[in-house]
């Protein structure tokens, strides 16, 4: 771009992740916010709903045309609903665009599964194809100069970050993980219901979509690719009291007699060049607090000598690593700058 800033829109600007895009990229050395998008809200402030954007994001929210927006924009983040990119993604693209995307529509490779579990029709066999999934410490190579990027789920990426190393190593049964895993609220969306009403989520835990979550397939791929094997997992999520973040306990048979401090230096090593996946020390567990506002995944372990068993414990916060913040880490690998750019701020803590 001989210097220029890379120009980006964002559709889907409205829910939390299209806000949490626009906190990192306000401050992105290399990106400037174009076109803030809502279909349904055109023409309306972005402040009558997100007042704390006031004097950041002054320009009114504009409506969707491809062909327009090619005119005025390098790239565009879509975060929109399940169903709505897999429509919209191929128009922008045909544009001449390059496209992130948040939603869950380009993740898995076979679209006959993606219609199963996620109950809309899928995009053409060639748009899946094309899509490089990004979780970028994993495929991260792959994303560089690509025109599409599928951003992994927000439970996946906690999950795979956790299971992958010992799994690649073949340190563990690939048949025997069980993934229980809890959110924060602002998973849900900021549409209102029953699920994230106040007073049915305080003082409140909830499993839902048990044995029926849409992230499963995303697991079970990645995983497979990883084993060189079909890979089944038990994947249970909970809705829990708090507004942000995520933890996933994993639960794996171990193949051999390996400590807690062989873990930490494979994982330690693998992850070596990686700066946003910190390995815990032993006998340290992380927490969903001290990844907060980050684009921070804090992993721990523990290897049980008497069941032969090993526990991992991984936290993410679910609308930064989990989301917007894990687009701009493929964003600045996409265009071959610095892993970290825009994205080195400590979490919120307390």
């Amino acid at each position: 771009m001989n210097g220029e800033k890379v120009k980006v829109a964002i559709v889907g600007s409205t829910g939390y992740g299209g806000v949490e895009l626009i906190r990192f990229l306000w401050g992105h050395p290399h990106a400037e916010i174009v076109s803030v998008i809502s279909v349904s809200s055109a023409g309306e402030p972005l402040t009558d709903g997100f007042p704390h954007l006031s004097e950041i994001i002054v320009q009114p929210l504009d409506g969707l045309n491809p062909e327009e927006l090619a005119a005025k924009v390098d790239v565009v983040f879509t975060a929109t609903p399940s169903g709505v990119s897999a429509k919209l993604v191929p128009q922008l693209l045909e544009a001449g665009l390059k496209v992130i995307d948040l939603s869950g529509d380009f993740r898995l490779k076979d679209g006959s599964e993606y219609e199963a579990w996620y109950k809309h029709e899928a995009p053409a066999a060639g748009f899946l194809e094309e899509a490089v999934y990004g979780l970028a410490e994993i495929y991260g190579d792959e994303v560089k100069g690509k025109e599409l990027v599928s951003n992994p789920g927000c439970y996946p990426t906690a999950t795979l970050l956790g299971l992958i190393p010992a799994l690649s190593a073949g340190w563990i049964d690939p048949a025997s993980i069980i993934i229980d895993a809890k959110s924060g609220v602002s998973g849900a969306g900021r549409g209102m219901n029953l699920t994230n009403h106040y007073a049915e989520i305080n003082e409140n835990m909830k499993v839902y979509k048990v044995n029926k979550h849409q992230h499963i397939p995303e697991i079970e791929q990645t995983l497979g690719h990883i084993a060189g094997e079909p890979v089944t997992v038990t994947f249970t999520t909970h809705l829990v009291p708090m507004t942000r973040g995520i933890m996933c306990t994993m639960y794996a048979q171990l193949k051999g007699a390996y400590t807690e401090e062989d873990l930490i230096q494979l994982y330690r090593q693998y992850y070596e060049g990686r700066p946003f996946v910190r390995i815990r020390d032993n006998g340290k567990w992380p927490a969903t607090k001290e990844v907060f506002g980050s684009n921070y995944c804090d992993i721990g372990f523990a290897a049980d000598e008497r069941t032969g068993r090993l526990t991992i414990v991984s936290v993410i916060d679910n609308l930064v690593k989990g989301a917007a913040g894990q687009a701009i880490q493929n964003l600045n690998l996409m265009m071959g700058w610095e892993e970290t750019t825009g994205l080195k701020l400590t979490p919120v803590y307390p």
